[in-house]
């Protein structure tokens, strides 16, 4: 069975929607568990072992996988909240490590590009050193070394630029602007990639669909090595020139219902109150060769989230 954390996040949600969908055993939890309270997460382990929290039917309710989608993710107020990010990126992922190690569960936990300082100029491989931005970055940088202090079999996806139909993010900020406004500025000095939820959440499955057909395998297939990954879509671009995309293909889709002019501008000149990644494109390479997958474009999974039936006008 499998335990998804953060499960009505904008992450979390899609997760939940495809383990859904791929007929998984699994149980989510949200605040309700505070990942910064241990016992809390042992007494809600202990509770799924001996309750109906699955169908009476189902004799799968050991742990054998957990799935960590929560986060402190606000990079400008975890400067005002540094104790707060800190209890929730990095004693909570160590809090996590600790309940999977102790009842013998997989761990899978995302993190960021932020571990990084932004300043480069090729993509970034897994064993890159760190350099943490901000505290947002430097919080998850010390989640990150705690999981690999505390255990072994544990899977960290790096990502970066997320959006998804379950909450707040750029692609939604945008079409609302665009609706409202007859121009506006972004950002053209910062590079990356967006990643929609859809796909990574499809990696997440992957990972776990790859290492228990090759458990029951005994061996045959190869499962992915545990360790860090990095995962986003494929391509590079700038906020700039991800907001012109999103204002294209939202006035193809009918999105976006004015005329909008999109200037850029520089980082300095937009005025940010904390300070971003100049450069944070990651490179996917390990991750292609060990789940043997193929990245999709940005554009084109851009283009699929903008024209899906769950694209969400309100959010």
């Amino acid at each position: 069975m499998i335990w998804l954390i953060g499960c009505k996040g904008m992450l979390g949600s899609e997760v939940a929607r495809q383990l859904d969908q791929n007929k998984y055993h699994w149980v989510g939890t949200d605040k309700e568990v505070d990942i910064t309270d241990a016992d809390a997460l042992m007494a809600f382990e202990k509770s799924v072992e001996t309750s109906s929290y699955l169908d009476t039917s189902s004799t799968d309710k050991h742990i054998k996988w957990i799935i960590n989608c929560s986060a402190y993710t606000n990079v400008d107020k975890a400067e005002e909240e540094p104790e707060l990010a800190d209890k929730l990126n990095n004693q909570g992922a160590l809090n996590i490590a600790r309940t999977a190690r102790s009842i013998g569960a997989k761990l899978i936990h995302i993190s960021t590009d932020y571990v990084f300082g932004g300043n480069g100029n090729s993509p970034y491989t897994e064993d890159m050193e760190k350099n943490p931005l901000g505290v947002y970055g430097k919080t998850k940088s010390d989640g990150e070394d705690k999981i690999q202090k505390e255990m072994t079999q544990f899977y960290i996806l790096r990502t970066a630029w997320l959006y998804g139909f379950d909450g707040k993010n750029f692609v939604y900020t945008m079409t609302k602007l665009m609706n409202s406004h007859d121009q506006i500025r972004v950002v053209n000095d910062q590079k990356g990639t967006p990643t929609c939820t859809v796909d990574l959440a499809a990696a997440i499955l992957k990972i776990i669909e790859k290492t228990d057909s090759a458990t029951e395998a005994f061996g045959k297939h190869s499962a992915p090595t545990p360790g860090i990954y990095h995962f986003t879509n494929g391509g590079e671009t700038t906020w700039y020139d991800f907001a012109c995309e999103i204002y294209r293909l939202g006035r193809k889709f009918g999105r976006i219902n004015q005329d909008c002019q999109v200037n850029p501008c520089t980082t300095d000149e937009y005025g940010a109150a904390v300070q971003r990644p100049s450069y944070s494109v990651l490179s996917k390479d390990k991750i292609c060769k060990e789940l043997k997958i193929k990245l999709p474009d940005w554009k084109v999974s851009l283009e699929k989230f903008i024209k899906s039936e769950r694209f969400k006008e309100d959010l």
